[in-house]
């Protein structure tokens, strides 16, 4: 038996196991995997409400939208917690957890963004730059992350560079506007020129500041 082999876990094992069947791969997932999936639905179900907010012009949807994110935050705690409790944690469960993030704190606050004004040409490339730091910081993450010094439960001591969750700040930025009647065109800061013809919304640079702690090298938050 290979290095490699003896590393899998039970679930993984079976996992990629030569056995087919339609739904092998579901029967194999942990209760934390489960849980980290509803972080993923709702992080989905923030972007659709977003979406559904352009159609519509209902401040509810914004609001449902504002709502799912930290209600995906709290999944995104219970999966850890539940998987180390358990005893269970696995790879599959690691990237499920890392894809669920990049939907929940990374898209949900851009679409939330793109639907309360911020719109402009600028806007989507300052909201594309939050949007790949977040996926560099996932996958350096993930990469790093069996090198780690870790306590004797397995818990990481600290990130490096924020970690994306801390993203729901800007949504509860948003969400104060939002209250305030301060969006579409009330944004504070307006909007200003850049160049010749292009416009930008000052307030997306949040987003721009957001991602670049994320993909910090020497910034280290301890892990609560």
């Amino acid at each position: 038996m290979t290095t490699k082999e003896k590393t899998l876990t039970e679930a993984e094992a079976k996992l990629v196991s030569p056995v087919e069947g339609h739904f092998s791969m579901v029967r194999n997932f942990y209760i934390a995997d489960v849980i980290t999936l509803m972080n993923g639905m709702c992080g989905v179900q923030s972007v659709l409400s977003s979406m559904r907010y352009l159609t519509s012009n209902n401040v509810n949807d914004l609001y449902a939208a504002m709502i799912f994110m930290p209600l995906g935050m709290l999944f995104d705690f219970m999966d850890g917690k539940v998987a180390r409790w358990r005893n269970n944690s696995s790879l599959l469960g690691q990237e499920l957890d890392s894809l669920a993030d990049l939907i929940s704190f990374g898209m949900a606050p851009t679409a939330l963004a793109f639907a309360v004004g911020m719109r402009t040409c600028l806007d989507t490339v300052a909201l594309t730059y939050f949007i790949c730091c977040g996926i560099a910081r996932l996958a350096r993450y993930n990469a790093t992350v069996a090198l780690a010094p870790k306590d004797a439960t397995g818990k990481v001591h600290h990130f490096e560079g924020t970690p994306i969750p801390t993203s729901l700040s800007l949504v509860a930025l948003i969400s104060y506007f939002v209250l305030n009647d301060l969006y579409l065109d009330n944004l504070p800061g307006q909007v200003i020129q850049v160049g010749s013809g292009w416009d930008l919304h000052p307030l997306v640079l949040a987003y721009v500041f957001s991602g670049t702690l994320m993909i910090s090298k020497t910034l280290r938050i301890p892990k609560p």
